[in-house]
């Protein structure tokens, strides 16, 4: 089972060479079919469906939205979270695409481990990190980089959630989030992969 993110250290990644299911985020449909898309924002779910995805690809969209688009056999709704949290951090609405992306997977996942990539978190300069930056629906290339600590709780709490599954990240970053140690999490390089 693969996540992607759109971190920019997936640049480089042939997901189509990849085997197995797969589950995206956002305007990775322009680039890639995957399994299953999520798409927090309304603004991504109109482009899946204008993009004309896969018809076999699930696409995942907040509680909020979903009656908007029930109409189309492809459109789920997002799961619940697997916790209860009493900050603005554990909302469902405070979830973006990435950590809802990881949440798919791990529930999806029978027996498999979870490879994340492109789950960059931090940017390497004060800018954006995202390969699609610059494009319809997303940030300007020179617009500061994103606070990720809602992300970090988020995924962490994920991991935290589903404990038997087995989560790999590949990141640019050579060590893993201080709160995501646990034993069922790993850090890889994508040369590895």
């Amino acid at each position: 089972m693969y996540v992607f993110g759109n971190g920019e250290s997936r640049s480089g990644v042939d997901i189509s060479s990849l085997y197995g299911t797969k589950v995206g985020c956002n305007a990775i449909m322009r680039d890639f079919d995957v399994d299953h898309l999520v798409c927090v924002d309304k603004r991504m779910v109109e482009e899946a469906l204008e993009h004309k995805i896969n018809t076999n690809t699930k696409v995942y969209t907040r509680y909020d939205w979903f009656p908007r688009y029930k109409k189309y056999k492809n459109i789920r709704q997002l799961p619940e979270l697997p916790y209860k949290g009493n900050e603005r951090w554990d909302e469902p609405f405070q979830w973006g695409s990435g950590p809802y992306a990881v949440l798919v997977a791990a529930q999806k996942a029978k027996d498999e481990t979870v490879h994340l990539i492109g789950f960059d978190m931090y940017s390497n300069t004060p800018t954006v990190n995202n390969v699609y930056k610059d494009s319809k629906n997303y940030d300007r290339a020179d617009k500061r980089a994103v606070d990720p600590r809602y992300w970090i709780h988020q995924i962490g709490k994920v991991f935290e959630s589903y404990p038997k599954k087995q989560f790999v990240i590949y990141n640019i970053h050579s060590k893993l989030q201080e709160t995501w140690n646990y034993p069922n999490v790993s850090l890889d390089t994508l040369n590895n992969l």
